[in-house]
């Protein structure tokens, strides 16, 4: 592969081939075949953040597999989600991995330093909240964002939330996980002046419907600015609020 860069990139050099030509062909660079999965190898290029390993239903050697695809090929940090701390345990043994039993995510290669425009804060209902708010959190943090953690300041004591006003106005994303009513992420989006991506949960009593009570709360928010991600989809907002934090104006 990289013969094949070091050529298109001397074509460029000798004004054979346009910048945006080059470009587009390492976009749609091929992926790397390894039988039980097709590893996107240029992810990052095209989207601007590199290809994540869902864990659940994948065995420790297959995720095995393709993290050492991944690293061959250059990329030094690799995310796994919805891993088991026992599926975790036996990828330990091959590859060094940082697991983070909350969130069952996994992470190879270590934390960057922050290089977004701003800060992503991440906030919950409660605390039975944290597990698919620290999903969102190590998300957005593996991919460069600096995160703040506003845990349990829910609508049942709404001024826990509001004595927090400095740091809601002041992040660039805000990301407001809750489950029951939810009615945490309009009372956020009502606040704050920058995106607010709302989780709904499946926490909650018999008619919270596992999760279901607060996504239709969340999708008929009132709050201008609110978007809303699916149940538990810690990873999704995460990914979502690292892309907010990292937009810039294209030339």
């Amino acid at each position: 592969m990289d013969t094949d860069i070091r050529r298109l990139l001397e074509s460029v050099r000798r004004g054979q081939t346009s910048v945006d030509d080059a470009l587009m062909q390492l976009k749609t660079a091929p992926f790397e075949d390894i039988g039980y999965a097709k590893v996107d190898l240029h992810r990052k290029l095209r989207q601007g953040a590199a290809e994540v390993i869902y864990g659940a239903g994948k065995t420790p050697r297959q995720i095995v597999g393709i993290i050492e695809t991944m690293r061959k090929n250059g990329q030094d940090r690799v995310l796994i989600t919805r891993i088991s701390p026992e599926d975790a345990a036996c990828v330990a043994q091959c590859v060094p991995m940082e697991y983070h039993e909350d969130a069952k995510v996994g992470i190879v290669g270590g934390m960057p330093e922050p290089d977004g425009i701003g800060r992503v804060v991440v906030a919950t209902g409660g605390t039975s909240d944290i597990p698919v708010a620290e999903e969102a959190a190590l998300t957005a943090e593996i991919f460069g964002s600096e995160v703040v953690r506003l845990y349990d300041v829910g609508v049942a004591g709404v001024h826990r939330l509001l004595a927090h006003m400095e740091l809601l106005m002041g992040a660039s994303v805000i990301v407001a996980v809750a489950g029951m009513e939810g009615a945490l992420a309009s009372v956020v989006g009502g606040l704050a002046d920058c995106p607010v991506i709302a989780v709904p949960t499946s926490v909650g009593y018999g008619a919270s419907f596992g999760g279901v009570s607060a996504l239709l709360s969340m999708l008929n928010s009132c709050a201008s600015g609110v978007s809303v991600v699916n149940i538990d989809n810690g990873f999704g907002a995460g990914y979502l609020a690292n892309r907010i934090n990292h937009m810039e104006v294209r030339q």
